[in-house]
């Protein structure tokens, strides 16, 4: 196994969305602070407020390109604080940018900004998606051309707050053998400014093809939902949050259900971890990040990447978090 690679060491920027866009990579990472607020299990001192875009052409040895900033808090009409983890698609001439942020009631919405180019500035809209809630946008193109996105977190990310696309008047966390809460998909509408349909759940089952528990917190579902497609078949992944694992489960199609595989990345040095996987000149990557470089300060996180491995049955070969 390769060792990872460190890629904006005079920055500290995390949870990478990474696409090829004419031929070059682009990296759409959320951006880390020292914001002063003390470290709580709601994420409030990841208060972040802009992000960059970075771009490349080589992954092992390349120079990385800092487009600067492209979408700030101030710019978005509906803003309150912290813009998370985004994801950009490309549709129809123009570049779309998701981001969680939550609004003036503290309460994360997904919106969207429009660029023209895969580097920015992105122009938000005036208010989030209808409907929208939690964090951690993902697009997929499918390949008969419909958008989905997948998003959900717990905790700070407010998935535990909804059942069935309805604030609950107080949020619930199941626990034990109760099912685990799902991460959502939802289709896009042809405009990619709103939702076309209600959003529903991503079932990730085990391999009993039953649904993962509440109480199986090394595999069940916490945020970072990221798919791709490898040989034929989906592969969803995503992180385990409190037990610090990337995992993935694979289906038929895009709206699953996924049957649980196994572990991608084993725990990395910090609390959070989240990722992405592409496929660039015919080798498969993941992006992802770790604490090392601010010697452990869970909120101010690095980007790294390193060589994604497939065995012959399609099985993925885990990565120590430690490379």
């Amino acid at each position: 196994m390769k060792e990872a690679r460190y890629l904006v060491p005079g920055d500290y920027m995390a949870d990478p969305a990474v696409h090829v866009f004419n031929g070059r990579l682009y990296i759409y990472p959320s951006h880390d602070w020292e914001s002063g607020i003390p470290e709580n299990d709601n994420g409030d001192h990841f208060n972040m407020k802009d992000y960059h875009v970075f771009s490349m052409d080589d992954v092992e040895q390349g120079e990385v390109t800092d487009h600067g900033v492209v979408l700030r808090t101030e710019d978005i009409p509906w803003a309150g604080r912290q813009l998370w983890d985004s994801d950009v698609a490309f549709r129809d001439g123009k570049y779309y940018m998701y981001f969680p942020l939550k609004d003036r009631n503290d309460i994360f919405r997904i919106g969207v900004a429009v660029s023209d180019k895969p580097e920015g500035p992105f122009i938000p809209q005036e208010n989030p998606i209808k409907g929208s809630y939690s964090i951690d946008p993902c697009l997929w193109k499918d390949t008969d051309g419909e958008y989905y996105m997948y998003f959900g977190g717990l905790w700070g990310g407010q998935l535990q707050r909804y059942r069935d696309n309805k604030a609950l008047e107080c949020a619930y966390l199941p626990e034990g053998d109760e099912p685990a809460l799902c991460p959502r998909v939802v289709r896009m509408r042809k405009d990619m400014l709103e939702f076309a349909e209600e959003p529903r759940d991503v079932l990730i089952l085990d391999e009993n093809g039953k649904p993962l528990t509440a109480g199986d917190t090394e595999r069940r579902f916490f945020e970072a939902a990221w798919m791709h497609k490898y040989n034929g078949k989906y592969y969803f992944t995503y992180s385990t949050g409190d037990t610090h694992r990337i995992c993935y489960a694979i289906g038929d199609n895009p709206l699953g259900p996924f049957i649980y595989q196994g572990v991608i990345l084993t725990p990395v040095v910090g609390w959070t971890t989240h990722h992405s996987i592409v496929e660039f000149r015919g080798k498969w990557y993941l992006f992802h990040h770790d604490c090392v470089p601010s010697e452990g300060k869970t909120w101010l996180r690095s980007l790294k990447v390193v060589e994604l491995e497939y065995k012959d049955d399609g099985t993925i070969r885990t990565i120590e978090g430690t490379l």
